[in-house]
């Protein structure tokens, strides 16, 4: 039997067992279902209280990607530029392509923790995937405090939990057997990069020719290109604003890069159905190279090196505590790799401090260390004394 109160919406039981509340809006009826009387009742009050604040029948049809272009144009006048286009960037990239079709009254914490798993499994950083949590969390908020949604589903949601793996570090012998091993591969090019600037994968597979300037002998990182399922291959800014920078260049880099503008251009010469996308690491087809094939690649090229296995993101690491054991500053490292200040790149890369201490420990034993003599010896004469 239902329990009707004025404004106050409906509860009625079921055949089943279970609950049902309904409470009407702009003169159309919508339901909620509970195990209990009481959350219906909760719901109800929810519900009439959004109603109270505006909500709207049309605001609960309305998708998630339509309301986060009207959030993301408002809240990027509320925070700094940077922050503002790491929102957009991350709506962009993860949020709008995987949610964006849900309707808002649609989304549940089931659905968010899926989208979640979805990102991990591929293979989006966890770090990033938190961070698209608490822009999503915070939109989301916004719609509950505008009466547009009841409640917010990404509260309590489960995020994968971060794995600290073990660093993979090749030192330099390591390093100039697995360059020699790599001579004859399609990416030879790639690698002598990825070690000796420490770039990201994905800012690798970004770089273009214009990126390159010969005269000056830098290169510049200012976008990265990555896998989003349903789109493909995806152009945006790099990871961080810092991540935006302009790295300085050896001789011996730049004449391999030169030798990589011969090959792809002849490689372009000798397919039909090349697309120039101008990159200086394209695939056999001028598009962006696939993930796969450079792994494979890659453990080959490693395999005939005789080097221990390694993630291909290890050699950044590499590139880093190869730079910090020789001196290199760590303004100036953190400033190659993309990191926001030189604490962050101390805080990775903790073990090549300690390396360094070594050095330093001896430097300090030989400018700090006591000759015994005898205290007497020190001690100024009568006659001195007197004068």
């Amino acid at each position: 039997m239902a329990n009707r109160g004025r404004n106050e919406g409906t509860i009625f039981r079921k055949p089943n067992g279970t609950w049902m509340a309904q409470v009407s809006i702009d003169g159309k009826r919508i339901s909620h279902g509970s195990k209990s009387r009481a959350e219906c009742h909760d719901w109800i009050r929810k519900m009439l209280d959004q109603i109270d604040q505006g909500m709207t029948f049309e605001g609960r049809n309305l998708t998630l990607s339509a309301y986060l272009r009207d959030w993301i144009a408002i809240k990027k006048n509320a925070v700094r530029a940077n922050t503002g286009n790491q929102y957009e960037k991350l709506i962009s990239l993860y949020i709008g392509p995987e949610l964006g079709k849900f309707k808002m009254k649609e989304l549940n914490i089931r659905v968010v923790n899926q989208f979640y798993e979805r990102l991990k499994n591929q293979d989006i950083g966890i770090s990033n995937i938190q961070y698209a949590h608490r822009v999503l969390h915070a939109a989301l908020e916004q719609a509950v405090r505008s009466g547009i949604i009841g409640r917010n589903p990404a509260h309590g949601a489960t995020l994968p939990r971060r794995v600290h793996r073990e660093m993979q570090i090749l030192n330099e012998q390591q390093v100039n057997l697995f360059l020699i091993a790599a001579c004859n591969s399609r990416y030879r090019s790639l690698y002598h990069l990825a070690v000796k600037t420490g770039m990201r994968f994905s800012e690798l597979r970004g770089l273009s020719w214009p990126d390159v300037d010969w005269i000056r002998g830098t290169i510049t990182v200012n976008r990265q290109i990555q896998d989003i399922t349903g789109l493909g291959s995806v152009s945006g800014a790099p990871k961080t604003f810092s991540g935006t920078r302009t790295i300085l260049l050896g001789e011996m880099i730049l004449n391999e890069l030169k030798d990589q503008k011969r090959r792809v251009e002849e490689e372009s010469k000798g397919c039909r159905g090349w697309r120039d996308n101008d990159l200086i690491f394209p695939s056999s087809i001028g598009t962006p190279f696939s993930k796969t094939d450079v792994q494979r690649d890659f453990v080959k090229v490693l395999q005939s090196a005789n080097v221990r296995r390694i993630r291909f993101h290890d050699l950044r690491h590499t590139a880093a505590s190869l730079m910090l054991n020789h001196g290199v500053p760590a303004l100036v490292v953190s400033k190659i790799l993309g990191h926001s200040n030189p604490s962050v790149t101390l805080s990775i890369y903790a073990h090549s401090t300690l390396d360094m201490q070594s050095q330093a420990a001896s430097i300090m034993d030989e400018i700090v260390t006591p000759i015994p003599v005898r205290i007497q010896d020190l001690q100024p004469s009568a006659t001195n004394c007197n004068r």
